[in-house]
């Protein structure tokens, strides 16, 4: 299995750990980091969640293979249980992230209560360029976060961007040197320990309320368009392309 899980000092940590893949994300993955949060919420030694990589990569994003051959059919998929399961999980959720954070790495931080992201970190949504639609009611939170006209730059042209412009856009609290990342991000999942969890919890679905409905209706919207564009003529130049390891073609659409 290429998540692994533990739970240490009040802390469920959840480690994206296929660095031979770039932590590419199967649907397999997906299912098992749904079940991970799942487990976290109904344990109650569990306090708060860390959600890392592997030292220099996040998670490139989707593993294309797998989704070329088990498509994305339905909201019940397992990618859309990981992203229900994160947008409802009650407890903090504290991410560390070093180098790249591609697609479902930069989106799911949004639905994160704390970001910490490494000096060398590089994230991305580029969904368009392999014929796709943003995922995770990113559509809907990054405008939210930095504006129309930058969320342009990150979604409709892909644009990368640095740990610095996540803490600036709103995504991250701060960045950190890549060797410090993981153990700050830790020390600051344990400070739950010391906190009232009833508080915590309902303070935290106080702050989501007014945002949650709409995050969950654009997560279907989006998931519709998503699998529909899996389909597409695009998708699948798109895709053949990232195989043959040649630069696609889009001229002719």
């Amino acid at each position: 299995m290429s998540i692994k899980t533990a739970t240490l000092n009040g802390v469920a940590t959840i480690e994206i750990a296929r660095p031979e893949k770039k932590n590419a994300i199967t649907l397999a993955m997906y299912q098992a980091m749904a079940d991970a949060i799942t487990a976290a919420v109904a344990d109650p030694a569990v306090r708060a969640l860390l959600i890392v990589g592997q030292p220099g990569i996040f998670t490139s994003g989707n593993d294309i293979e797998d989704f070329m051959r088990q498509p994305v059919d339905g909201l019940e998929s397992p990618a859309f249980l990981f992203m229900k399961a994160l947008l409802a999980c009650e407890k903090p959720v504290v991410a560390a992230v070093t180098g790249a954070a591609i697609g479902i790495g930069t989106t799911m931080l949004l639905h994160c209560d704390f970001v910490y992201v490494s000096d060398e970190a590089r994230l991305a949504m580029p969904f368009t360029s392999l014929g796709l639609v943003p995922e995770f009611g990113s559509s809907l939170v990054v405008p939210q976060l930095m504006g129309n006209v930058r969320a342009a730059e990150k979604i409709l042209l892909g644009d990368p961007f640095s740990g610095a412009e996540a803490v600036e856009c709103g995504i991250a609290n701060a960045v950190l040197p890549a060797g410090e990342v993981a153990l700050y991000a830790r020390r600051v999942a344990e400070r739950f320990n010391a906190l009232p969890p009833g508080a915590v919890q309902e303070s935290k679905r106080l702050l989501r309320r007014a945002r949650a409905p709409a995050v969950l209706q654009a997560i279907g919207i989006e998931g519709e368009a998503f699998a529909r564009r899996l389909r597409s003529p695009e998708a699948h130049e798109a895709f053949s392309a990232f195989f043959q390891k040649r630069k696609p073609d889009f001229s002719k659409f």
